[in-house]
């Protein structure tokens, strides 16, 4: 019997930067198995972005595999601005102010400038500030015109352009800026498949968003970062993950507003939430942090992977570890290492999802139907023939082992689909309307690529009319050898 090719399920995101512009890096973090990369805006210019777009596509073109791009939009700066000596040492219960008026290089121990102008209008006395993830905490004892004076309730180092956070939420600065609004046309100039904003507080900053990448020409799918704490108030959370086409859990910035001992309990709810809504997930931030500095990960850290993955995220992503960090590749392998391993693990094999539903589309009820067979019966894999990628979407929102090949036509469906948990895309340029040559034409791509042999069974599903979007409405499942032996209707 042939070696079957077994892939891993969960996708892995990638952060580019300076460590991944080292000859050969990029490469290596491709053969490695990077799904995503991620273009960070918050860092470098748009021709590094531009440069790491066109590296991405001619090396993913070169190898035949295919490597979703998404474009991640700064947002605003809630940040301190700097100070003389670079840094400063707070101590516990001294006064400290943040004023919006000082000179931005004017910063010493006793105040610092602040970016964001409106901070003095969004606290009150009382409000506890987090600076720097957290690390250092502030609580507002008055407001003097541009000035928060502040009392330092937990102090140590604070350097230049610190974050800031309000415990709880309650800044207001718009998700999207002027900064946002330009990097939304190099995103549609480089063809980024996804799309993350910053910091939305509600639905309307994703409309906005969406609208505006419409407007510039781009299709990318949208995705909200889950930062603040208004976000994943009840209601705004299901209106926000709605109008996007996937989440990240964004841990950061989220825990710091919600607090560390909430944000496990948030992130299992996003997760299952985005599922349930047939959106895809991210979880991010600091998944195998010491391996900017070390080649292995932590045991905390390969526990806190595997979690997700019992969760069902679509996607782990790792961000210092590949821009900037020593081992970029070493932890693209561990984090792969870890999901593969995670994923033998029963639960990441069941579901309930939509057991009790009514389906409102037929390629929505061909993909239920499809993955209940695929649970229930001794298939091999599931080869779904598909314009849009809609139809390996739903597939992919009931855990199961079978892996998805979405075979389309279409480059950008093969690219998005990237992100989705257990599908696999496979450019599948047959034009023919003859369905048994059809069916011949994807299991002989299912056999070139080692994800089958003859003797295997696989579900087929596809339309009666080529190239037409949402158009699914067959299930089949063919014995390998058998269909192919089949002779076509003529």
């Amino acid at each position: 019997m042939a070696d079957i090719y077994v892939p891993r399920r969960t996708k892995i995101v990638a952060t580019l930067g300076p460590a991944t512009d080292r000859p050969g890096v990029l490469e290596k973090l491709i053969e490695a198995g990077v799904d995503v990369v991620r273009l960070n805006f918050s860092h470098g210019q748009a021709e590094d972005h531009r440069r790491r777009a066109r590296q991405v596509r001619e090396l993913s073109e070169d190898r035949g595999h295919y490597v979703g791009i998404l474009a991640d939009l700064q947002g605003p700066k809630i940040r301190i601005a700097r100070f003389r000596e670079g840094k400063v040492f707070l101590k516990e219960g001294a006064r400290f102010a943040l004023d919006a008026d000082l000179p931005p290089e004017a910063g010493d121990e006793t105040q610092v400038g602040v970016e964001y102008r409106d901070l003095p209008r969004d606290v009150r006395p009382g409000d506890c500030l987090l600076l720097d993830d957290g690390r250092i905490v502030l609580k507002v004892e008055r407001i003097t015109g541009s000035r928060v004076e502040c009392t330092v309730e937990v102090g140590g180092v604070l350097s230049n352009q610190k974050g800031i956070n309000k415990q709880g939420g309650g800044l207001s600065a718009p998700a999207l800026t002027a900064k946002d609004r330009e990097d939304i046309q190099v995103a549609v100039e480089i063809e980024a498949d996804y799309l993350a904003v910053s910091f939305p507080r509600s639905a309307a900053d994703i409309h906005l968003a969406r609208q505006l990448l419409r407007e510039a020409g781009g299709k990318a799918g949208i995705v909200a970062k889950i930062e603040r704490a208004e976000a994943v108030q009840p209601g705004v959370m299901e209106e926000i993950i709605a109008a996007s086409d996937a989440i990240m859990v964004a841990r950061g910035d989220l825990g710091v507003e919600i607090g560390d001992a909430r944000l496990p309990q948030v992130q299992k709810e996003l997760i299952a939430k985005a599922r349930e809504m047939d959106r895809v997930v991210i979880t991010a931030t600091q998944m195998m942090e010491s391996m900017i500095e070390n080649p292995m990960p932590t045991r905390a850290e390969v526990l806190d992977v595997a979690n997700a993955v019992f969760d069902g995220t679509d996607a782990v992503m790792l961000s210092a570890e590949t821009a900037s960090g020593r081992y970029p590749i070493e932890a693209v392998k561990a984090m792969h290492r870890v999901c593969l391993e995670a994923e033998k693990h029963p639960q990441t094999r069941r579901s309930m999802h939509r057991i009790d539903r009514q389906f409102k589309r037929v390629d929505e009820a061909i993909a239920m139907a499809t993955m209940y067979v695929a649970n229930h019966f001794p298939v091999r894999a599931i080869a779904a023939l598909t314009e849009s990628g809609a139809t390996p979407l739903w597939m992919s929102r009931i855990s199961s082992g079978i892996p998805i090949y979405a075979l389309t036509k279409h480059l950008k469906t093969c690219r998005k689909v990237t992100l989705y948990r257990g599908v696999y895309p496979i450019l599948f340029r047959f034009n023919t309307t003859e369905h048994v040559a059809q069916n011949k034409a994807a299991l002989r791509e299912l056999l070139r690529c080692r994800a089958v042999t003859e003797e295997d069974k696989v579900i087929i599903t596809k339309g009666d009319l080529t190239g037409v979007s949402g158009g699914t409405n067959t299930l089949k499942i063919v014995k390998v050898k058998e269909a192919l032996a089949l002779e076509s209707v003529a």
